[in-house]
């Protein structure tokens, strides 16, 4: 099934909206290139509020359970805690290393609270990209190696699998996940396109993946089994980010790299679905890991 959907009511027009996650409390979303985490006010026809706004990169957030305003983020070469009114405690930054120039990606926690990450190289570099994983006591290590733009994931409610994204190979993999352990096994093709590349991703009740797929202007529906279930298509040529609150399905866009703009390009839109999704998990630290101490 294939829908047209209403123009966005908000003005705000971001050059690389993505990461937007309901958190329960509200909705959150990042200008990654500009560093800006925001949120959306209940009045759909206001502009957006600027929450922080960092020097470097911010790929996404997720909040950290126990901590009311702070959030675990994938942001610069590595991953940072952000408090309430204070500087960012860095809990690693791999990517800054030799080779080519990197910045952080999307990134996501996962049902049993840990938060995953992806990197990729300014220049998209073939493969430079990795998806690290963050645990409990705030270790960050490397899950998935190899990628080139990774983008997701996006994880099953019990957390046992997770979708992950290769946007420069048109590529969506399905890995199987221990939600113990957080150890990833041997990953299968779920889907493919034909034009764009798969962007962010959601999970929603009935465990179908919801795909934004850059330069198609669409955010498609697939089943567990891969079969394509319904398009949405907008005014927008890059939609980048998708996230559920609860039948309202929200999509970030971006104009970087238009060359021309169109009027809607950039916008963050909202359409009504029949399928609900559920809050974006909170990233769970140990009161034991080294980091905790330093929001306390």
């Amino acid at each position: 099934m294939t829908e047209h959907q209403p123009l966005p009511t908000r003005p705000d027009r971001l050059e690389l909206g993505e990461g937007i996650r309901w958190t329960g409390d509200g909705i959150v979303l990042v200008d990654i290139l500009q560093g800006r985490l925001l949120t959306t006010p209940d009045d759909s026809h206001r502009p957006l509020i600027e929450i922080l706004r960092l020097p470097v990169p911010l790929g996404a957030v997720a909040p950290v359970a126990g901590r009311p305003g702070t959030w675990i983020a994938a942001a610069g070469t590595g991953v940072c805690l952000l408090g309430p009114d204070s500087a960012p405690t860095w809990l690693a930054t791999p990517e800054d290393r030799p080779g080519p120039e990197m910045r952080m990606n999307d990134g996501v926690a996962d049902p049993s609270g840990r938060f995953w990450a992806g990197s990729m190289a300014y220049d998209n570099t073939e493969g430079a990209g990795t998806l690290y994983l963050v645990d409990h006591d705030g270790t960050v290590t490397p899950a998935v190696e190899g990628l080139t733009i990774p983008n997701g994931p996006a994880f099953t409610a019990d957390g046992r699998t997770m979708y992950l994204a290769d946007s420069a190979h048109a590529i969506v993999r399905r890995y199987p996940v221990d939600p113990g352990t957080g150890r990833v096994g041997t990953p299968d093709d779920f889907l493919t396109v034909d034009e764009g590349g798969p962007d962010g991703m959601t999970v929603d009740a009935e465990g179908s993946l919801w795909c934004a797929v850059w330069g198609t202007g669409t955010v498609r529906r697939y089943l567990p089994d891969g079969t394509l279930d319904r398009v949405v298509r907008l005014p927008a040529g890059q939609p980048a980010g998708v996230c559920l609150q609860g039948t309202l399905l929200h999509v970030t866009t971006a104009t970087v790299g238009l060359d021309a703009p169109g009027p809607y390009d950039g916008a963050v839109f909202t359409v009504p679905v029949d399928v609900p999704g559920t809050p974006t998990p909170a990233f769970r630290l140990a009161p034991s890991a080294p980091a905790a101490g330093d929001l306390a």
